[in-house]
């Protein structure tokens, strides 16, 4: 679906030192179809004025809580009203702030985890239903063109029955106590108040389980969680290693990692069938890499006309010229846009326009995040079968 109109937008969050804000900011606005118009950047009124004058907002559509910007832009004229708001707070106000605008009709783009608790996640879910409302979530990695072909590929049976799938998540900016020399990204996902009951798995481990959910369509179904908090002092855990099975017999090997000494943004998955393997990485994210017991390796590469249809509806320019973070995460954007301009009209879109993450894989995420915590508090097995809805 073309875009007819620009979309208005509202931020939640995203204020001076920011940094998902601006990266939320930046993919919005790539291909022109969406303008921020109003925001709440931070709970100081003082420091969220001094975001809108940077971004050159109107000074009346700046707003001192989230709260009196969900009211006065829902109080708007129709054609003068965000179309959507983005949060991007930390974890502990998702649920307040997404809940505000839903029950006012607007629709939302909200980064992850969805909520710190599951009664919450559940909530939103009805939420959404309720007041039919577009939810879009940021598993940015989604948003790759070649982790649309990983999935179309698997969905072709092209690797044969599934067997076995390695996911791993490793970072390596939080193996030093940085939480307490003042450094504000790891202030919050370090304290249980913000983040909730996790840090790793709440803030990488998510992006590691969506990936394989997203890519093989199979869900959990039990795991077995070993987590750590290998940083004297630390209150919630920097490095987890699950083994988790899934539907039809397939079995997984998911680690996440803030203490990983060296590692920058390393996710990576590995899925391995009868009849081939493949394997991306999105340091690496243009390249899709399949493996087969009887022949070469094939390398995939963006852009390229004998890749899937929907890969290619998610590329900008032409092959050799890489796309990467800002791009997936744009791709986010432009379907969530293309399905709330739909609503308008009142007219369908096909799969590719709606190839997003919502509500409900973000209830999946928080659902797995508490059930981690508990395996790895009670040394034991835990189910993990769970429909978002279902409590």
């Amino acid at each position: 679906m073309e875009f007819h109109r620009k979309l208005r937008y509202g931020m939640v969050g995203g204020g001076p030192g920011a940094f998902i804000g601006e990266v939320h900011r930046m993919a919005a606005a790539l291909d022109g179809h969406m303008e921020l118009v109003a925001g709440a950047f931070s709970s100081s009124k003082e420091k969220s004025d001094k975001m809108g004058k940077q971004l050159q907002l109107d000074n009346d559509r700046v707003y001192g809580s989230f709260k009196e910007m969900a009211e006065k832009e829902a109080a708007l004229p129709e054609d003068e009203r965000i179309d959507f708001v983005s949060v991007v707070t930390p974890n502990h106000l998702h649920y307040p702030v997404c809940k505000a605008f839903i029950e006012q009709g607007i629709h939302v783009v909200c980064d992850k985890p969805l909520t710190n608790t599951i009664e919450e996640a559940e909530e939103l879910c009805r939420l959404v239903e309720k007041h039919d409302v577009v939810f879009g979530l940021t598993h940015t990695y989604t948003g790759y063109p070649m982790v649309k072909q990983a999935r179309e590929m698997i969905w072709d049976n092209k690797l044969g029955k599934l067997r076995k799938i390695v996911v791993e998540y490793p970072q390596g900016w939080l193996s030093e106590p940085i939480e307490q020399e003042g450094a504000k990204q790891a202030e919050w996902r370090t304290d249980p108040d913000k983040a909730g009951i996790s840090s790793a798995v709440g803030d990488i481990g998510t992006h590691a389980e969506n990936l394989v959910e997203y890519i093989t369509g199979l869900k959990m179904q039990k795991l077995y969680a070993d987590i750590t908090s290998f940083v004297e002092g630390r209150k919630l855990e920097d490095d987890a290693n699950l083994l988790v099975h899934y539907e039809q017999g397939v079995k997984a090997i998911l680690y996440c990692s803030q203490i990983s000494v060296g590692e920058e943004n390393d996710l990576k998955i590995r899925i391995y069938g009868t009849d081939a393997s493949l394997e991306w990485g999105q340091e690496n994210p243009n390249y899709l890499y399949v493996r087969y017991p009887d022949r070469p390796e094939e390398i995939y590469k963006r852009g390229n006309p004998y890749l899937s249809e929907i890969a290619n509806f998610n590329n900008r320019i032409p092959p050799g010229h890489p796309e990467g973070f800002i791009e997936a995460f744009a791709n986010i954007y432009m379907n969530v846009g293309r399905t709330i301009l739909a609503k308008e009209k009142g007219v369908e879109l096909n799969r590719f326009s709606t190839d997003f993450p919502t509500v409900y894989d973000g209830a999946v995420g928080v659902h797995f995040i508490h059930k981690t915590i508990e395996s790895g508090k009670k040394n034991e097995w835990v189910d993990m079968n769970y429909s978002p809805g279902s409590g």
